[in-house]
């Protein structure tokens, strides 16, 4: 069982939201949507959840095709969009009853009840939605999403507004969640997507960039590593700027932080720049490179240099 997605494309007017867009998710993987404002994250999951048509290619779920089977999508998936719309006159259980109803479960009144300890609405269930701060609605909206207890899971910025012990909550619900079902979600928030995800997909301008495993996503930046040098004396940091293989920097508490396509190359380098300039280097150390560097070497093509 799988969300398979086949050279998808969404034109607005002479503009591509969506530029033949292909991947596909398995059982039991949670996918980190990644992408700048204006990638096409919200529009691919609108067309996956059948709320928009796809002007080229197709998808299916778990078997049914977007376009010729929507109803059956609809039945098997869960959808808690960014701007979650709500009926904010409602009180919690009187809209979560209504949504059962439009999904016409056999027992909603335990559905309700499971879903209210599971999304930490139990304090606030007696309130209008309306009077509920931003995280406890989009806690609302999620359970909602989950309310037909849906095969595929797709969410856009679930966890916006929540506060740090909501947002610890919600992650274990996910990841939960993630065991037995497909996860798609977009998030800003790059610690969420290491500590949630299996799998990240990065697009960028409608067209996708990136498509790996969470552990093996660094290989994407040609060698994925970062560098920390210091100085005993003061730089030229137009150094920095016409190394090839920097891809950019950053000054951090007088020493730099570097983001290299080859690490080696990189080190022997900044050796021979400190003999060169007679600057003795007092720290040379490396480490992987992070999700977010990953992300915005992908979707930037500028060196950025910051004192």
């Amino acid at each position: 069982m799988a969300v398979i997605v086949e050279n998808i494309t969404k034109v607005y007017g002479s503009q591509k939201a969506v530029d033949n867009l292909s991947f596909t998710v398995e059982k039991g993987q949670i996918l980190g949507f990644l992408g700048p404002n204006g990638a096409g994250k919200t529009t691919t999951m609108k067309m996956l959840s059948c709320f928009l048509p796809p002007t080229q290619g197709t998808a299916s779920i778990y078997g049914y095709d977007i376009i010729k089977q929507p109803m059956e999508v609809k039945r098997i998936v869960g959808y808690l969009p960014e701007h979650n719309p709500l009926y904010l006159d409602m009180y919690v259980r009187e809209y979560l009853t209504l949504v059962a109803s439009i999904h016409k479960l056999s027992s909603p009144k335990s559905r309700i009840e499971t879903l209210i300890e599971q999304t930490g609405l139990t304090k606030e269930s007696k309130k209008k939605v309306g009077s509920l701060s931003k995280g406890y609605r989009q806690r609302v909206g999620l359970a909602q999403a989950l309310m037909h207890d849906p095969e595929v899971l797709i969410m856009d910025e679930p966890t916006s507004g929540l506060d740090p012990n909501q947002l610890v909550e919600i992650r274990h619900l996910i990841k939960e969640i993630g065991k037995d079902k497909i996860v798609i979600f977009s998030s800003h928030i790059m610690q969420e997507i290491e500590a949630l995800c299996d799998r990240v997909l990065i697009i960028n301008n409608g067209k996708l960039v990136a498509d790996d495993p969470i552990a093996s996503l660094s290989a994407r930046v040609k060698g994925g590593k970062v560098v920390f040098v210091g100085f005993e004396k003061t730089v030229d940091e137009a150094f920095f700027d016409e190394n090839a293989q920097i891809e950019s920097w950053h000054k951090e508490h007088n020493h730099y932080r570097l983001l290299v396509s080859d690490e080696i190359v990189v080190k022997q380098s900044l050796f021979d720049f400190a003999v060169t300039k007679n600057n003795r280097i007092n720290l040379l150390s490396s480490e992987e490179i992070s999700v977010e560097e990953v992300f915005q070497s992908l979707t930037k093509t500028n060196k950025v240099g910051n004192d």
